[in-house]
């Protein structure tokens, strides 16, 4: 097993704006990190200056305390799964695992053993006189695995490999990845801009933003203390409820009660994630109108508007029944109430509450 820690990379293409910028973080060894965030935030730049396929502009990388910043990725000790999976469609699946051990010139006495190893790992056994053509999109994504894993590499890289799979395929395949990464024990960073892949599968999630690092914590501490508006958005599913408060009241903007517990000094938003607000039977809570109900089976999500505030998501179990224009209330209890301030960083919680 290896550790990694990036110590203020940076990357900058010309005169644009960093790519990454200035970013430290590390992964403790037989680990699951994901890097996480939208299009353009730099994680898969981040994965390929680990994996040395991209040079850094500045700082330095550590690969179980060896600096590997200018080395090249054979040095490195380190495998790698790609986002198009990059089999060779002339080798059958047996040739293209073994691909990268005939390159390195590795005992071709140990070839066997090791890749009856990786086939019963991977349930390929019975596929690897086929063609990749002759497989479907998941057998495919497991050959790659099946390359990556018979190198025995102590650091597998990641490159949102389940990005061409369709949802029934990625949600078995997220269960396969990690349960073997937790079997062989390896270093593993996963990129994905897909946070129901994060939460469900990493030791610890790096949220990046515009280059930057948002928050780097387990995906438990992401959900439950967001260290910022852009956290509180990007994890969960529907996102966090940010609703805006009034200056002078320290209440929801809007409201003509006061309903708010405990408000931070400073706060000018307030957030709700759906799943913590209640719909009311009495007359407690926040007074609201119906814009919406989606309906998904075991629930259903009202879209509600609260005082100025419109787009007020809420999680209700089974089938909603309410009409657009329906007056409802909603009720949350404080402790799950979260203040940002108005340059969108999180404020500690009132004790009190």
């Amino acid at each position: 097993m290896s550790s990694i820690t990036l110590d203020k990379i940076c990357k900058q293409y010309g005169d644009a704006p960093p790519a990454v910028d200035h970013i430290s973080f590390s992964v403790e060894a037989g680990t699951f990190t994901v890097l996480l965030g939208p299009s353009g935030c730099g994680k898969s730049t981040t994965l390929r200056m680990i994996a040395g396929l991209d040079d850094p502009t500045s700082g330095r990388i550590h690969i179980n305390g060896v600096d590997v910043t200018t080395l090249p990725p054979s040095k490195r000790k380190i495998s790698m799964v790609f986002q198009s999976y990059a089999l060779f469609p002339h080798l059958s699946v047996k040739e293209n695992i073994l691909f990268g051990l005939k390159v390195r010139k590795e005992p071709a006495a140990q070839h066997a053993s090791r890749l009856a190893h990786v086939a019963e790992l991977l349930g390929l056994g019975k596929l690897l006189d086929r063609k990749p053509s002759q497989l479907s999109g998941g057998q495919q994504q497991r050959v790659a695995l099946g390359r990556a894993v018979i190198s025995q590499a102590p650091v597998c890289l990641m490159d949102e490999p389940l990005s061409n799979l369709d949802a029934q395929l990625r949600h078995e395949m997220r269960r396969e990845i990690r349960a073997l990464q937790q079997n062989l024990g390896i270093t593993m960073v996963y990129v994905t801009h897909d946070q129901t892949e994060a939460m469900s599968m990493a030791d610890h999630v790096v949220l990046l933003n515009g280059g930057k690092i948002e928050q780097s914590d387990t995906p438990d501490k992401l959900y439950a203390n967001p260290a910022t508006e852009f956290s509180a958005r990007f994890i969960g599913t529907p996102p966090m409820n940010l609703l805006a408060l009034d200056a002078h009241t320290r209440q929801i903007a809007g409201c003509d009660q006061s309903i708010l517990a405990g408000v931070s000094d400073g706060a000018t938003k307030l957030g709700l994630r759906p799943e913590h607000i209640a719909l009311s039977n009495n007359n407690d809570g926040a007074a609201a109108t119906v814009e919406s109900v989606e309906y998904f089976g075991a629930d259903s999500i009202v879209i509600c508007k609260i005082g100025h505030n419109t787009g007020v998501a809420a999680r209700a179990a089974g089938h909603l029944r309410a009409q657009p224009g329906d007056s409802i209330r909603l009720h949350w209890s404080p402790k799950q109430q979260h203040f940002f301030d108005a340059t969108g960083k999180a404020l500690p919680r009132i004790p009190s509450i």
